[in-house]
């Protein structure tokens, strides 16, 4: 008992130790460029110690990272963010939900061919719709219109997330829809009442992971906006880089970091159902 008791004791400290070496190792970049925002250049790339050094640190890069044009604060460009994240993310949830309940609960003609083609859209880089976007949008005067960030996603554009909700409807037993199909719900009834609900998780993740991946997104508004008034924080961020003068690396890191504020607390908001939604992607009938 004695020898079975310490093994455990063993095998716990052993695991713990590798979980906060892998944890420093992952958060390590975050610190360093939290601590980076408050650097000089000359700080940033001669060490690699995050935190700047004693009595050299300085809040001037966070007033020009808020500041970040010369025209407009971060804010605007945030603001600008969300005049397509917002839509996105609502249309890609309703959207998504909705071809997934299809193909997850009824049965009809050629479901195996649209499951396929879910599919095989899955494996398909993204670059390769960016072009008949480009050319559909140029033809019905939708360039330059923050619509045209997202009005792909009310047709369920993303077969990514419509194979994670397929995959956790697959782990409710088909007998709810049944007993609510003898208790007179219809499909809209069905969903809304009884398979949304125990969802959840996944909905509130196909939610944070649309809006991270819309917020980190630089060549959708790239290629589609080119007026300075609907420029998005991740070309503000971009645009930085560039230019005739020296580089304020702690002035985009700061940036870097305000932008990142957002995404975090959402993160935080939801993680509970985040972790439940990707754990449970796996599961089958």
């Amino acid at each position: 008992m004695e020898l079975t008791k310490r093994s455990k004791i063993i095998n716990s400290i052993i695991r713990y130790t590798l979980l906060i070496i892998v944890g420093v190792i992952l958060i390590y970049p975050l610190i360093w460029m939290i601590g980076s925002s408050f650097k000089d250049n000359i700080d940033i790339f001669g060490t690699f110690n995050p935190l700047p050094a004693s009595g050299r640190g300085t809040l001037e890069n966070i007033k020009s990272a808020w500041n970040i044009s010369s025209d407009h604060t971060i804010w605007f460009y945030f603001g600008n963010t969300l005049k397509f994240l917002v839509p996105k993310t609502f249309f890609t949830v309703i959207s998504c939900t909705l071809t997934a309940y299809v193909i997850a609960r009824k049965n009809f003609k050629g479901k195996k061919f649209v499951f396929t083609a879910v599919i095989v859209t899955l494996l398909m880089p993204e670059l390769a719709f960016r072009i008949p976007l480009y050319l559909l949008y140029r033809q019905v005067g939708l360039l330059d219109t923050f619509a045209s960030l997202f009005i792909q996603d009310i047709f369920a554009s993303s077969s990514f997330f419509i194979f994670m909700i397929i995959q956790f409807m697959r782990t409710i037993p088909r007998q709810l829809d049944e007993a609510a199909v003898i208790d007179g719900c219809n499909d809209l009834q069905i969903l809304s009442k009884i398979i949304v609900p125990v969802i959840k998780p996944i909905i509130i993740t196909v939610g944070l992971l649309c809006f991270m991946w819309g917020m980190n997104d630089f060549q959708g508004p790239l290629i589609y906006l080119n007026s300075p008034d609907k420029t998005v924080l991740s070309m503000i961020l971009k645009q930085q880089l560039d230019g005739d003068t020296m580089i304020v690396y702690g002035k985009i890191f700061a940036a870097s970091c305000l932008a990142l504020l957002p995404m975090i607390a959402l993160f935080f908001a939801g993680s509970r159902y985040f972790v439940d939604g990707v754990a449970s992607t796996g599961g089958k009938e």
